[in-house]
């Protein structure tokens, strides 16, 4: 289908930390929208029944205080549910936030295929648009010149996300020229995590990449990873680099 008439639904969502089988959401927002407007939102803090970490207080800045009396999540999802089916969900590493609502629904005994739809993810397009330094949602937005939205907070990322998808998908005629770009894996520039966070692939140690290749990391970062082995296996680097008698 065009992107001009599709609709969409950008979900975000902040929880209790990272860990999408054992934590807890405890704020969502979700926005329905086309390229020329959105049709309709839908937020809400949410209790989690346990303790928000205070590591995860730091980075949302919401309070134990703030959610007290808010709905429970099987109070929220029938709605969400409702308001996300039929629709190509939109996120920022969007994989975490339909992990989360997937998880507490299974909790909940609420069925759902949520995991099943169509999924588009901003920071994989980010990737393969590579004109940005750095990837996150705020330095896009910076990169693009979006307004802010104020605090990290869930609505606020929706709108600024919208914003930066639309920005991503200029080259693209259809949802179908998306998908099938994204069926591929992207070769990253700079390694985006860890000790050698913001490298170049080709300046990290050997055994630093042998070692990375065998983690459970998303596809991009692992073809970057091995791009970079089979790349030194053509030449002698990899010889010197994996002989510890090389240099005698």
């Amino acid at each position: 289908m065009n992107l001009n008439e599709e609709i969409f639904i950008c979900i975000d969502c902040e929880s209790t930390g990272l860990d999408p089988e054992k934590d807890r959401i405890i704020e969502v927002a979700a926005a329905r929208f086309t390229f020329q407007e959105v049709l309709q939102q839908y937020e809400t803090l949410i209790d989690p029944e346990c303790p928000i970490p205070e590591t995860s207080q730091e980075i949302h800045k919401i309070s134990q205080e703030m959610i007290a009396g808010k709905p429970k999540v099987r109070e929220v999802l029938p709605r969400l549910l409702e308001m996300v089916q039929g629709h190509i969900i939109v996120g920022h590493g969007i994989g975490f936030d339909v992990s989360l609502i997937a998880s507490e629904a299974e909790r909940a005994q609420i069925p759902t295929k949520i995991r099943s739809q169509p999924q588009i993810d901003t920071l994989r397009l980010a990737r393969l648009y590579g004109e940005s330094p750095v990837n996150s949602l705020e330095r896009l937005r910076q990169h693009f010149n979006i307004q802010p939205e104020g605090a990290h907070r869930a609505m606020s990322d929706v709108v600024v996300n919208i914003e930066v998808f639309k920005h991503l998908t200029k080259k693209f005629r259809s949802t179908d020229e998306i998908f099938k770009t994204l069926q591929k894996p992207i070769k990253l520039r700079l390694m985006p995590l860890g000790k050698h966070k913001g490298r170049r692939f080709e300046e990290i140690p050997l055994e630093y990449l042998l070692w990375a290749e065998k983690k459970d990391f998303d596809q991009d970062l692992l073809f970057s990873i091995k791009s970079e082995i089979r790349n030194r296996r053509r030449g002698n680097q990899f010889e010197q680099a994996s002989n510890p008698f090389s240099g005698l």
